[in-house]
């Protein structure tokens, strides 16, 4: 079992990784839409007076964060990455969830989603954090990391969901080659509107959770693969954000993104774990909500017409092998093909 000591300093490391992985992934987006810059907003997080969550202690409550917010630039018309560190009673509702008594916790992390301008570039999220839950004297229950990133195209560019893939693939394969197969079948299972018959956001990336450190050498490791990922995902997405950006576009382009953008909302506002734990833990709602788009729309029962490019997005929105394995792997049964 870790000590308090070394989860303290985990605490510790971890808040500085996100702010400077803040830091880093803002000037790479600032430097493609070269134009808007992001808008820093730090905030401090306080119960509103009076609070109460059936007896759960909300005077507790502290941290805060800092939110970063770009908008109507040459290249991202909206856009957030946001870190937050924060602690307190858990609420009574997450209590349950977690099948806890009840407790304390501190959760850090990094969030982004950013929506472009151009339908042809596509949604990006992503997200890193860490958890850990304690006992009302103090004493450390659990702890976990968290995150990944996918990718939500409005139009499909084959080569762009291979490079996205390829690139998550080739940072996870160093920790194990069975990673990414893993993470990215959570991902194509958790990114989906079950309500709209099991309709897929996107193409998907990685997504993990509940990754429990052992001792100290698997918690380091842990965080090694947390800022892999983390450092992997300008090279993830701005390529293709460049290659794409000049392309383009007309008033169908812009409708349709939009009705995607719709579906991107229901989402975030029904099934993503991430909102409704901000939300239920007296998150700051400007911050949280920071992931909808500026612009979206709802049109009944639209359906593209046959053989457009429209169409073809909802065909690519179930699973899908992005980067296949070779058959025979180098030193595993001959050489690599």
């Amino acid at each position: 079992m870790l000590t308090n000591h070394n989860f303290k300093e985990m605490k510790e490391q971890f808040t500085s990784y996100i702010q400077s992985l803040q830091n880093s992934i803002c000037s790479a987006l600032e430097h493609v839409d070269g134009k808007a810059k992001f808008i820093e907003d730090k905030w401090v997080r306080e119960a509103p007076s009076g609070s109460s969550d059936g007896g759960v202690r909300i005077k507790d409550e502290g941290g805060g964060g800092v939110s970063r917010v770009i908008a109507n630039g040459n290249v991202f018309e909206k856009g957030g990455v946001n870190i937050s560190m924060v602690h307190g009673a858990l609420p009574k509702t997450m209590q349950e969830a977690f099948g806890v008594p009840e407790s304390d916790f501190f959760a850090a992390g990094l969030s982004l989603v950013i929506h472009p301008l151009n339908p042809y570039v596509p949604t990006v999220h992503a997200n890193w954090r860490y958890f850990e839950l304690y006992d009302k004297a103090g004493k450390r229950l659990d702890c976990w990391f968290g995150g990944g990133s996918d990718l939500t195209p409005y139009y499909i560019f084959e080569e762009d969901g291979k490079h996205f893939h390829t690139t998550l693939k080739n940072t996870m394969d160093p920790f194990g080659t069975e990673l990414y197969p893993k993470y990215k079948q959570h991902c194509d299972e958790y990114f989906v509107n079950k309500h709209r018959n099991n309709e897929a956001r996107g193409i998907g990336g990685v997504f993990y959770d509940y990754l429990r450190p052992k001792n100290k050498e698997e918690e380091q490791s842990l965080f090694n693969f947390q800022q892999a990922n983390g450092n992997a995902f300008v090279n993830a997405y701005v390529p293709i954000v460049e290659k794409r950006m000049h392309t383009p576009y007309g008033e169908r382009e812009k409708e349709w993104q939009e009705i995607r953008r719709g579906r991107y909302v229901e989402f975030n506002l029904i099934h993503d774990r991430g909102t409704l734990f901000g939300l239920k833990t007296n998150g700051r709602t400007e911050s949280i909500l920071m992931s909808l788009p500026p612009r979206a729309r709802w049109e009944y029962n639209h359906q593209p017409e046959a053989g457009t490019k429209e169409a073809e997005l909802l065909a690519y929105l179930k699973p899908r092998d992005w980067c296949p394995i070779p058959a025979f792997p180098q030193g595993e049964g001959g050489e690599k093909k």
